[in-house]
Protein backbone atom coordinates (compact mmCIF):
# COMPACT_ATOMS: atom_id res chain seq x y z
CA UNK A 1 0.00 0.00 0.00
CA UNK A 2 1.67 3.26 -1.07
CA UNK A 3 2.19 5.90 1.55
CA UNK A 4 1.76 9.67 0.88
CA UNK A 5 5.25 10.29 2.24
CA UNK A 6 6.76 8.05 -0.43
CA UNK A 7 5.86 10.29 -3.34
CA UNK A 8 9.52 10.78 -4.25
CA UNK A 9 10.04 7.06 -4.54
CA UNK A 10 6.96 5.94 -6.47
CA UNK A 11 4.51 7.97 -8.50
CA UNK A 12 0.94 7.92 -7.18
CA UNK A 13 -1.50 5.55 -8.84
CA UNK A 14 -5.12 6.68 -9.37
CA UNK A 15 -7.53 4.92 -7.03
CA UNK A 16 -9.75 3.74 -9.90
CA UNK A 17 -6.75 2.23 -11.73
CA UNK A 18 -5.49 0.51 -8.56
CA UNK A 19 -8.91 -0.94 -7.74
CA UNK A 20 -9.40 -2.07 -11.32
CA UNK A 21 -6.00 -3.77 -11.34
CA UNK A 22 -6.77 -5.52 -8.07
CA UNK A 23 -10.12 -6.75 -9.44
CA UNK A 24 -8.48 -8.12 -12.58
CA UNK A 25 -5.78 -9.92 -10.62
CA UNK A 26 -8.34 -11.25 -8.13
CA UNK A 27 -10.44 -12.80 -10.92
CA UNK A 28 -7.36 -14.63 -12.21
CA UNK A 29 -6.30 -15.92 -8.79
CA UNK A 30 -7.78 -19.43 -8.27
CA UNK A 31 -7.33 -19.53 -4.48
CA UNK A 32 -8.97 -16.14 -4.02
CA UNK A 33 -11.90 -17.02 -6.30
CA UNK A 34 -12.50 -20.41 -4.65
CA UNK A 35 -12.19 -18.94 -1.16
CA UNK A 36 -14.48 -16.02 -1.98
CA UNK A 37 -17.13 -18.40 -3.33
CA UNK A 38 -17.03 -20.63 -0.25
CA UNK A 39 -17.08 -17.67 2.14
CA UNK A 40 -19.95 -16.13 0.16
CA UNK A 41 -21.83 -19.42 0.53
CA UNK A 42 -21.24 -19.35 4.30
CA UNK A 43 -22.41 -15.74 4.59
CA UNK A 44 -25.38 -16.47 2.32
CA UNK A 45 -26.46 -19.37 4.54
CA UNK A 46 -26.25 -17.16 7.63
CA UNK A 47 -28.24 -14.35 6.01
CA UNK A 48 -30.85 -16.77 4.70
CA UNK A 49 -31.32 -18.25 8.18
CA UNK A 50 -32.30 -14.79 9.47
CA UNK A 51 -35.44 -14.77 7.33
CA UNK A 52 -36.14 -18.40 6.42
CA UNK A 53 -35.35 -22.00 7.21
CA UNK A 54 -37.15 -25.19 6.08
CA UNK A 55 -38.32 -25.88 9.64
CA UNK A 56 -37.80 -24.31 13.05
CA UNK A 57 -34.34 -25.69 13.96
CA UNK A 58 -35.38 -26.74 17.48
CA UNK A 59 -38.70 -28.32 16.45
CA UNK A 60 -38.88 -31.94 17.68
CA UNK A 61 -40.68 -34.55 15.56
CA UNK A 62 -40.15 -37.94 17.18
CA UNK A 63 -42.19 -39.97 14.63
CA UNK A 64 -39.80 -38.79 11.89
CA UNK A 65 -36.54 -39.20 13.79
CA UNK A 66 -33.45 -40.37 11.88
CA UNK A 67 -35.25 -39.89 8.57
CA UNK A 68 -32.96 -40.13 5.50
CA UNK A 69 -32.58 -37.19 3.10
CA UNK A 70 -35.75 -36.62 1.12
CA UNK A 71 -37.84 -33.92 -0.51
CA UNK A 72 -39.44 -33.26 2.89
CA UNK A 73 -36.21 -33.13 4.90
CA UNK A 74 -33.39 -32.30 2.46
CA UNK A 75 -30.58 -33.56 4.72
CA UNK A 76 -32.68 -35.84 6.91
CA UNK A 77 -33.47 -35.53 10.63
CA UNK A 78 -31.59 -36.28 13.83
CA UNK A 79 -32.44 -38.55 16.76
CA UNK A 80 -35.12 -36.11 17.95
CA UNK A 81 -36.63 -35.51 14.53
CA UNK A 82 -35.10 -32.05 14.12
CA UNK A 83 -34.43 -30.97 10.54
CA UNK A 84 -30.68 -31.13 9.77
CA UNK A 85 -30.78 -28.56 6.97
CA UNK A 86 -32.39 -25.99 9.27
CA UNK A 87 -29.78 -26.61 11.96
CA UNK A 88 -26.95 -26.26 9.43
CA UNK A 89 -28.33 -22.91 8.23
CA UNK A 90 -28.76 -21.46 11.72
CA UNK A 91 -25.45 -22.97 12.84
CA UNK A 92 -23.71 -20.95 10.12
CA UNK A 93 -25.08 -17.77 11.70
CA UNK A 94 -23.69 -18.73 15.10
CA UNK A 95 -20.29 -19.64 13.63
CA UNK A 96 -20.03 -16.28 11.85
CA UNK A 97 -21.09 -14.43 15.00
CA UNK A 98 -18.40 -16.17 17.04
CA UNK A 99 -15.76 -15.53 14.38
CA UNK A 100 -16.59 -11.85 13.87
CA UNK A 101 -16.76 -10.96 17.57
CA UNK A 102 -13.77 -13.07 18.64
CA UNK A 103 -11.59 -11.73 15.82
CA UNK A 104 -12.88 -8.23 16.55
CA UNK A 105 -11.70 -8.56 20.15
CA UNK A 106 -8.30 -9.72 18.95
CA UNK A 107 -7.98 -6.87 16.44
CA UNK A 108 -9.18 -4.19 18.86
CA UNK A 109 -6.86 -5.04 21.73
CA UNK A 110 -4.07 -6.89 19.91
CA UNK A 111 -3.44 -4.20 17.28
CA UNK A 112 -3.47 -1.47 19.93
CA UNK A 113 -0.97 -3.33 22.11
CA UNK A 114 1.26 -4.28 19.18
CA UNK A 115 1.30 -0.71 17.87
CA UNK A 116 2.09 0.57 21.36
CA UNK A 117 4.99 -1.86 21.72
CA UNK A 118 6.43 -0.90 18.32
CA UNK A 119 6.00 2.84 18.89
CA UNK A 120 7.41 3.02 22.42
CA UNK A 121 9.96 0.20 22.49
CA UNK A 122 12.06 -0.33 25.59
CA UNK A 123 10.35 -1.57 28.71
CA UNK A 124 6.87 -1.02 27.22
CA UNK A 125 7.72 -3.39 24.36
CA UNK A 126 9.11 -5.93 26.82
CA UNK A 127 6.04 -5.82 29.08
CA UNK A 128 3.59 -6.19 26.17
CA UNK A 129 5.48 -9.11 24.65
CA UNK A 130 5.89 -10.93 27.96
CA UNK A 131 2.17 -10.47 28.60
CA UNK A 132 1.52 -11.96 25.16
CA UNK A 133 3.75 -14.94 26.01
CA UNK A 134 1.82 -15.44 29.25
CA UNK A 135 -1.53 -15.34 27.42
CA UNK A 136 -0.29 -17.94 24.93
CA UNK A 137 -0.03 -20.35 27.87
CA UNK A 138 -3.86 -20.32 28.04
CA UNK A 139 -5.27 -21.50 24.68
CA UNK A 140 -8.93 -21.05 23.86
CA UNK A 141 -9.92 -24.46 25.21
CA UNK A 142 -8.20 -23.98 28.56
CA UNK A 143 -9.55 -20.43 28.86
CA UNK A 144 -13.06 -21.70 28.11
CA UNK A 145 -12.77 -24.36 30.82
CA UNK A 146 -11.69 -21.75 33.37
CA UNK A 147 -14.43 -19.31 32.36
CA UNK A 148 -17.02 -22.11 32.36
CA UNK A 149 -16.09 -22.99 35.93
CA UNK A 150 -16.81 -19.37 36.92
CA UNK A 151 -19.66 -18.24 34.67
CA UNK A 152 -21.04 -21.47 33.21
CA UNK A 153 -20.96 -22.75 29.62
CA UNK A 154 -22.44 -20.76 26.76
CA UNK A 155 -21.85 -18.90 23.53
CA UNK A 156 -20.55 -15.79 25.31
CA UNK A 157 -17.99 -17.87 27.19
CA UNK A 158 -16.73 -19.31 23.90
CA UNK A 159 -16.47 -15.88 22.30
CA UNK A 160 -14.54 -14.41 25.22
CA UNK A 161 -12.16 -17.38 25.42
CA UNK A 162 -11.41 -17.34 21.68
CA UNK A 163 -11.12 -13.54 21.71
CA UNK A 164 -8.55 -13.64 24.54
CA UNK A 165 -6.53 -16.17 22.54
CA UNK A 166 -6.59 -13.86 19.49
CA UNK A 167 -5.22 -10.81 21.34
CA UNK A 168 -1.55 -11.95 21.59
CA UNK A 169 -1.67 -13.25 18.00
CA UNK A 170 -2.57 -9.83 16.62
CA UNK A 171 -0.25 -8.09 19.08
CA UNK A 172 2.75 -10.06 17.80
CA UNK A 173 1.84 -9.67 14.12
CA UNK A 174 1.24 -5.93 14.55
CA UNK A 175 4.48 -5.37 16.47
CA UNK A 176 6.63 -7.26 13.95
CA UNK A 177 5.08 -5.52 10.94
CA UNK A 178 5.07 -2.09 12.59
CA UNK A 179 8.74 -2.30 13.61
CA UNK A 180 9.65 -2.89 9.96
CA UNK A 181 7.69 0.24 8.95
CA UNK A 182 9.26 2.32 11.74
CA UNK A 183 12.67 1.66 10.17
CA UNK A 184 11.64 3.09 6.78
CA UNK A 185 13.03 6.39 5.55
CA UNK A 186 9.71 8.20 5.26
CA UNK A 187 8.93 7.45 8.91
CA UNK A 188 12.32 8.80 9.93
CA UNK A 189 11.55 11.92 7.86
CA UNK A 190 8.19 12.28 9.59
CA UNK A 191 9.88 12.07 13.00
CA UNK A 192 12.43 14.67 11.93
CA UNK A 193 9.54 16.92 10.88
CA UNK A 194 8.20 16.82 14.43
CA UNK A 195 5.39 14.28 14.15
CA UNK A 196 4.58 12.42 17.35
CA UNK A 197 4.67 8.65 17.74
CA UNK A 198 0.90 8.19 17.66
CA UNK A 199 0.47 10.50 14.69
CA UNK A 200 3.06 8.50 12.77
CA UNK A 201 1.34 5.28 13.82
CA UNK A 202 -2.04 6.47 12.52
CA UNK A 203 -0.78 8.18 9.36
CA UNK A 204 2.00 5.85 8.23
CA UNK A 205 2.31 2.61 10.22
CA UNK A 206 -1.24 1.26 10.38
CA UNK A 207 -2.10 2.00 6.71
CA UNK A 208 1.03 0.15 5.60
CA UNK A 209 0.39 -2.96 7.71
CA UNK A 210 -3.37 -3.12 7.06
CA UNK A 211 -2.95 -5.81 4.39
CA UNK A 212 -1.03 -8.04 6.82
CA UNK A 213 -3.74 -7.62 9.45
CA UNK A 214 -6.51 -8.41 6.95
CA UNK A 215 -4.85 -11.67 5.96
CA UNK A 216 -4.27 -12.59 9.62
CA UNK A 217 -7.92 -11.83 10.40
CA UNK A 218 -9.13 -14.34 7.80
CA UNK A 219 -6.84 -17.00 9.25
CA UNK A 220 -7.99 -16.30 12.81
CA UNK A 221 -11.61 -16.35 11.63
CA UNK A 222 -11.14 -19.93 10.43
CA UNK A 223 -9.44 -20.86 13.71
CA UNK A 224 -12.33 -19.29 15.65
CA UNK A 225 -14.87 -21.45 13.79
CA UNK A 226 -12.85 -24.56 14.57
CA UNK A 227 -12.42 -23.55 18.21
CA UNK A 228 -16.15 -22.86 18.64
CA UNK A 229 -16.99 -26.24 17.12
CA UNK A 230 -14.53 -27.97 19.44
CA UNK A 231 -15.88 -26.17 22.51
CA UNK A 232 -19.48 -26.97 21.55
CA UNK A 233 -18.51 -30.59 20.95
CA UNK A 234 -17.22 -30.69 24.54
CA UNK A 235 -20.36 -29.02 25.87
CA UNK A 236 -18.61 -25.74 26.73
CA UNK A 237 -19.89 -23.69 23.79
CA UNK A 238 -23.31 -23.04 22.32
CA UNK A 239 -26.01 -24.59 24.49
CA UNK A 240 -29.34 -26.17 23.45
CA UNK A 241 -31.67 -25.28 21.88
CA UNK A 242 -29.36 -23.05 19.80
CA UNK A 243 -27.99 -25.06 16.86
CA UNK A 244 -24.22 -25.47 16.64
CA UNK A 245 -22.16 -27.46 14.18
CA UNK A 246 -19.90 -28.69 16.97
CA UNK A 247 -22.77 -29.86 19.15
CA UNK A 248 -24.34 -31.58 16.13
CA UNK A 249 -21.12 -33.58 15.80
CA UNK A 250 -21.26 -34.46 19.48
CA UNK A 251 -24.86 -35.66 19.23
CA UNK A 252 -24.07 -37.64 16.06
CA UNK A 253 -21.50 -39.80 17.87
CA UNK A 254 -24.22 -41.83 19.53
CA UNK A 255 -25.85 -42.62 16.18
CA UNK A 256 -22.59 -43.05 14.21
CA UNK A 257 -23.37 -46.57 12.96
CA UNK A 258 -27.14 -46.17 12.71
CA UNK A 259 -27.12 -42.80 10.88
CA UNK A 260 -23.58 -41.82 9.81
CA UNK A 261 -24.85 -38.87 7.74
CA UNK A 262 -25.61 -37.03 10.98
CA UNK A 263 -21.87 -36.48 11.38
CA UNK A 264 -21.18 -35.88 7.68
CA UNK A 265 -23.29 -32.72 7.24
CA UNK A 266 -21.94 -30.59 10.12
CA UNK A 267 -18.42 -31.91 9.51
CA UNK A 268 -18.67 -30.94 5.84
CA UNK A 269 -19.99 -27.49 6.77
CA UNK A 270 -17.05 -26.88 9.15
CA UNK A 271 -14.53 -28.18 6.62
CA UNK A 272 -15.85 -26.02 3.77
CA UNK A 273 -16.04 -22.89 5.95
CA UNK A 274 -12.46 -23.30 7.19
CA UNK A 275 -11.20 -24.22 3.72
CA UNK A 276 -12.88 -21.16 2.21
CA UNK A 277 -11.40 -18.79 4.77
CA UNK A 278 -7.92 -20.28 4.40
CA UNK A 279 -8.08 -20.05 0.60
CA UNK A 280 -9.34 -16.48 0.88
CA UNK A 281 -6.49 -15.62 3.22
CA UNK A 282 -3.91 -17.17 0.88
CA UNK A 283 -5.38 -15.28 -2.06
CA UNK A 284 -5.42 -11.97 -0.21
CA UNK A 285 -1.82 -12.49 0.90
CA UNK A 286 -0.73 -12.91 -2.71
CA UNK A 287 -2.88 -10.06 -4.04
CA UNK A 288 -1.91 -7.56 -1.35
CA UNK A 289 1.82 -8.32 -1.47
CA UNK A 290 3.34 -5.50 -3.59
CA UNK A 291 6.08 -7.73 -5.01
CA UNK A 292 3.65 -10.44 -6.10
CA UNK A 293 1.24 -7.77 -7.37
CA UNK A 294 3.90 -6.39 -9.70
CA UNK A 295 4.80 -9.91 -10.82
CA UNK A 296 1.22 -10.51 -11.86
Amino acid sequence: MPDPAMGAVASPVPASSASGGFARRARRHPSFVAGALLVSLLVGMALLSLVWSPYPPAEIDIPNKLAPPSAVHWLGTDSLGRDIASQILVGARNSIAVGVIAVGIGVLFGVALGALAAARGGWVDEVVMRAADFTFAFPALLSAIMLTAIYGPGLVTSIVAIGIFNVPVFARVTRASARAVWAREYVLAARAAGKGAWRITLDHVLPNIASVLIVQATIQFAIAILAEAALSDLGLGTQPPQPSWGRMLNEAQVQMFQAPLLAVWPGLAIALAVLGLNLLGDGLRDLLDPKLARAR
